[in-house]
């Protein structure tokens, strides 16, 4: 327990660090579990099989804390190009990537397959800290968030079938069918699970505001294992059921959204300590040659040939095609897919583990830190667009109602706007402004200010209502609705 703390402790102070220099924390990460290894401080662990299981446990909470994190308005316009990158995307992927594997680095072809789906999935959670640094245009982060949920699944199905035998890979249309198959149950399950989720929760008062966040997490993993027992993709059901719970405005909505990003944190930590562990040090100095030519063969052709054949029916700009070709970051899912052959025993997959494994730490401290410069060049960072209002919601069960705790970001349009400009429906109120910590009762022609906290009393009736009202406000103003903004038109018939 203390060593666990302790590193644990020394991984959180290591975010700071990271944060500030741009890196990504799993570099730090994987240095932990190196400093503690056998050539380290003499932690002795070989246990692959182990990893793979902890990897893909750690990989369904990342997800689900992604997908709790995405919003739907933001990646439904990217969702056709972004399930084209995850499956045209990853099939040019894969097969440019092989060939280098196989040209330059010599491995046979069989081998090479395997490389080459390893490393064709981006990382879900390097995207999602990087766009958290990078303010990219919604089209592009959208698409960069959607494809980083949905490209796990189809090279999954690759690496387990170029991993299983042989001849696995001589009936292509089969493996095709099968990975359509996979991927349409993973879809039907996490729908399924999403929404009935999402039903049982906003109707259901639990007696304690912790229980909705376990409740939650609780339901993503359900995804993932009902997908799996299915036969189905359950990395996709898990990221498609933890978006529909995101966008759910379930009660506790931003307490459900600290825990998952708590609990992700300690997953990724985790995770990236064990593989440091299980990685051995002396075989990394004989591989760095061919991890930089299987790296360079990936990120210089692969990638930018996958965006640009998978995305030529949607003709976006070349400089957003690049900065997708730039930013297809690889993190845990490569090294947690490479421990797939060494577990199967396929011919030289000690070697690949270790090219995996060379070629993420080198690529992402490459890839990383150049991302915000290179938005920059091609004019794409630095959009200033409206940021929804922070809405978290508790129900009152007995008095059947629900008080919502509304805070006001800084980009939002709700700022200057008065209290009686928010036209809510007649069965709600706002009850109290809390304003630089003092809090006051506020008066029909109070005006609201960015950083404002709001208590609004809404019935079960009009709740729904409430909040779309509240976040067409933030997005629009006070002249949201009238102008055809939506969110207000079927409110001011409530009223009336």
């Amino acid at each position: 327990m203390l060593a666990g703390a302790l590193v644990l402790l020394v991984a959180v102070a290591a975010v700071r660090l990271t944060s500030r220099s741009g890196l990504p924390s799993l570099l730090l990460y994987l240095a932990i579990g190196m400093v503690l290894g056998r050539d380290g401080l003499g932690v002795e662990f070989s246990d692959a099989e182990l990893t793979q299981v902890l990897g893909y446990a750690a990989l369904v909470v990342i997800l689900a804390e992604g997908g709790l994190g995405t919003r739907w308005q933001d990646i439904r316009p990217a969702v056709p190009a972004a399930a084209a990158l995850a499956t045209v995307g990853v099939g040019v992927s894969v097969g440019v990537t092989a060939a280098g594997a196989h040209f330059l680095a010599g491995l046979p072809w069989e081998s090479a397959l395997v490389m080459g789906a390893v490393v064709s999935s981006t990382d879900a959670a390097a995207v999602f800290s990087v766009l958290r640094r990078v303010p990219l245009p919604r089209r592009l982060a959208g698409i960069l968030e959607a494809e980083s949920g949905f490209n796990d699944a189809p090279v999954i199905i690759l690496v387990v079938a170029f991993s299983a035998t042989d001849h696995a890979t001589g009936h292509w249309h089969v493996l095709l069918g099968e990975m359509v198959l996979e991927l349409a149950v993973g879809l039907a399950v996490g729908l399924v699970v999403g929404r009935v989720g999402a039903l049982a929760l906003r109707h259901v008062a639990l007696p304690a505001s912790g229980l909705y966040p376990i409740a939650v997490l609780a339901l993503a993993v359900l995804a993932y294992a009902a997908g799996a027992l299915l036969h189905g993709s359950g990395f996709l059901a898990v990221y498609v059921a933890a978006v529909l719970l995101g966008n759910a405005r379930l009660p506790h909505r931003p307490a459900t959204r600290g825990f998952a990003d708590a609990v992700a944190w300690v997953a990724q930590i985790g995770l990236f300590v064990l593989l440091g562990l299980l990685v051995d040090p002396d075989a990394l100095w004989n591989d760095i040659g061919p991890a930089l030519l299987v790296g360079g063969a990936l990120t210089l052709v692969a990638r930018p040939l996958s965006v640009v054949v998978a995305l030529l029916p949607f003709r976006l700009p070349w400089r957003e095609q690049v900065m997708l070709s730039w930013a297809g970051l690889r993190g845990a899912v490569p090294i947690v897919l490479a421990i797939i052959p060494v577990v199967g025993g396929v011919e030289d997959s000690d070697r690949i583990f270790s090219v995996v494994f060379v070629l993420v730490v080198i690529f992402t401290l490459l890839q990383g830190p150049t991302l915000p410069w290179l938005a920059r060049r091609l004019g794409l960072a630095g959009s200033e667009q409206a940021v929804d209002v922070d809405i978290e919601s508790a129900p009152l069960d007995r008095l059947r109602g629900h008080l919502l705790s509304v805070t006001i970001p800084g980009a939002s349009r709700m700022n200057g706007v008065e209290v009686r400009e928010l036209r809510l429906p007649a069965q709600a109120a706002v009850t109290l402004v809390v304003r630089d910590g003092t809090s006051f009762v506020p008066q029909p022609d109070t005006v609201l200010r960015h950083g404002d906290e709001l208590l609004v009393v809404a019935t079960d009736a009009v709740r729904d209502a409430v909040e779309r009202r509240l976040i067409a406000v933030g997005r629009g103003g006070k002249l949201a609705g009238w102008l055809g903004r939506g969110g207000s038109t079927g409110l001011r018939g409530q009223r009336e």
